[in-house]
């Protein structure tokens, strides 16, 4: 009776040591997970919507840590001081989605590469910064002429408009 209770303690440190790897893996901090946008997880969620700004968005993971819930983005490359802005303001797209649709503000949200992990407050400044950003590209969508944004011949020749472009560095 003794050897079969130590064999099932055993099995159960395993499989709480291979959560606790999983989580830390993921970036994820302590707390319950509720939302997980990864078949490893389960079922994939349904995405956030606001209807005013037209957005959607699927955060990686949610996990709730008292009364905060906080938005998890894992991204697969490699970063060395800090992260992307572009992955700054898609944080901070979940984070105003999330605010929306559950009425709690999430007061920062984690973004993990395989290298760092980052916290990114959730200020109004940042706020703000997002709402101007998702304003301005509104803006640019109702354009009809966009100019060329760059100088750099090699990332027309990778453009799919490229043999349609009137302003091409390329060839």
């Amino acid at each position: 009776m003794l050897p079969a209770a130590l064999i099932t303690l055993i099995i159960a440190l395993l499989i709480f040591w291979q959560a606790a790897r999983q989580r830390k893996s993921a970036g994820l901090p302590g707390g319950q997970v509720i939302y997980a946008d990864t078949h490893a997880w389960g079922p994939v969620e349904k995405p956030f919507y606001d209807p005013l700004l037209g957005l959607t968005g699927k955060p990686d993971y949610l996990v709730k840590k008292g009364q905060q819930i906080i938005p998890v983005e894992v991204k697969s490359s490699r970063v060395k001081d800090s992260p992307y802005d572009s992955h700054i303001y898609q944080l901070a797209a979940y984070c105003y989605l999330i605010e929306r649709e559950t009425g709690v503000r999430p007061g920062y949200g984690i973004l993990h590469y395989p290298n760092r992990t980052f916290r990114v407050d959730y200020t109004p400044e940042m706020e703000d910064a997002f709402l101007e950003l998702v304003s301005e590209m509104r803006y640019q969508e109702r354009r009809t002429v966009v100019n060329r944004s760059h100088e750099l011949p090699p990332r027309c020749t990778r453009c799919g408009f490229e043999e349609n472009c009137n302003q091409s560095l390329a060839g």
